[in-house]
């Protein structure tokens, strides 16, 4: 009881004080990072992956053992049979699944659902700022990130196929731009694990998601199988997540932020094409999805289209070849599943906040210091 206890005391304390997170966060939530993110930080596989691997296993067996013990309870000698050593063996593995359980939940709790309800990066940096911006703006910020693909994608190298290449080492890239981040944004500085790939990233492929952040073991994981072009971004932007920046929109713009400040090339063009369908897409609602009007701005190069994939159709045709399941069914599931995960949270909007990066580009860009 002392630990549901203090889960449920946590997170009142989330909900109810506002300030109490945003303490946890600058004064607690550190030490976890440099302590168990240190130590699984130094398996070079996903030690999260394995987790939720033998989570799945617990859920089978106990789900089989509960079958077993009703077809059992058919069984009149059974039934009389107190000392039985399946009932002990089964009342002992739900026991501990009951511990297990709450294990769970109390480092969710620390390390996830505490981290919802504190202030997001405009609010601890750029300034809440909560005026409508003008159609403008948004084009301004959108040509110029259209012009950086443009431009971006004639420089980066490529194959004799048209595919992008990369021989430097992306992980360390990635520290290194988010440490370089953290020079200006105090909440971004500090040690930060090696990103890791998953081996389930055909399944993350089915889901459409190209990273995740483990709460239960502090690590930034991300999908090995998607297109070269997503991953830089993708490692800063669960990287953020590390430094308690849980809002999706939040980690978006500082993936952005991270690989658009690099010397690299790539890493360059990785943080400007993450952005550039949010800006894309929200300008081509705001005028009415005229398209003779949105031919007027800036076109977005066939190149930079053919860059700004997710996954290689080969990779897909081989990906729906093996799969177990249906990829629509697979993602519907994911989406359903994120969405619950986001409101009960205290996301309004669900998977809708992602869409959010574009008004904290909005508001960068319209800073005196980016003017």
């Amino acid at each position: 009881m002392g630990i549901a206890g203090g889960v449920i005391a946590l997170n009142l304390a989330a909900w109810f004080v506002p300030s109490f997170s945003d303490w946890y966060i600058a004064r607690i939530f550190p030490f976890w990072i440099n302590t168990y993110g240190r130590f699984t930080g130094l398996f070079p596989f996903s030690v999260g992956e394995i987790l939720l691997t033998v989570g799945v296993g617990l859920t089978v067996a106990a789900f089989l053992t509960a079958v077993a013990l009703l077809g059992a309870c058919c069984v009149p000698a059974f039934r009389k049979n107190k000392n039985s050593r399946f009932k002990k063996g089964a009342s002992i593995f739900y026991r501990v699944l009951a511990w297990i359980l709450l294990g769970v939940l109390l480092i969710m709790t620390l390390n996830c659902t505490l981290l919802y309800h504190g202030k997001g990066f405009n609010d601890k940096y750029l300034g809440r700022e909560d005026r409508e911006y003008t159609l403008e703006e948004l084009i301004a910020v959108r040509d110029m990130v259209v012009r950086r693909c443009n431009e971006l994608s004639g420089l980066v190298e490529r194959d004799e196929n048209g595919d992008i290449l990369y021989d430097g080492d992306m992980a360390e890239e990635a520290i290194a731009q988010m440490k370089k981040l953290g020079e200006t944004y105090e909440g971004l500085e500090g040690f930060y694990p090696r990103p890791k790939p998953m081996f389930y990233s055909d399944l993350m492929c089915q889901q459409y998601m190209q990273g995740y952040y483990f709460p239960f073991s502090m690590e930034a994981n991300y999908n090995d199988v998607m297109y070269l072009t997503n991953k830089p971004a993708t490692l800063c932007h669960e990287l953020a997540h590390l430094k308690g920046f849980i809002y999706e929109d939040d980690a978006n713009f500082i993936g952005f932020l991270a690989c658009v400040s690099s010397e690299d090339v790539f890493f360059e063009y990785s943080g400007y094409l993450s952005v550039l369908y949010y800006l894309d897409n929200d300008f081509y609602d705001a005028i009415g999805r005229d398209t003779e009007r949105y031919r007027q701005e800036v076109q977005i190069l066939p190149q930079v289209y053919e860059d700004n994939i997710f996954v290689k159709q080969t990779d897909w045709d081989r990906i729906n070849t093996n799969a177990w399941i249906d990829t629509e069914v697979v993602e519907a599931a994911s989406e359903s599943f994120t969405e619950a995960s986001l409101k009960l949270n205290g996301v309004e909007d669900g998977m809708i906040s992602y869409n959010r990066v574009v008004k904290l580009l909005l508001q960068y860009y319209s800073l005196p210091s980016q003017q």
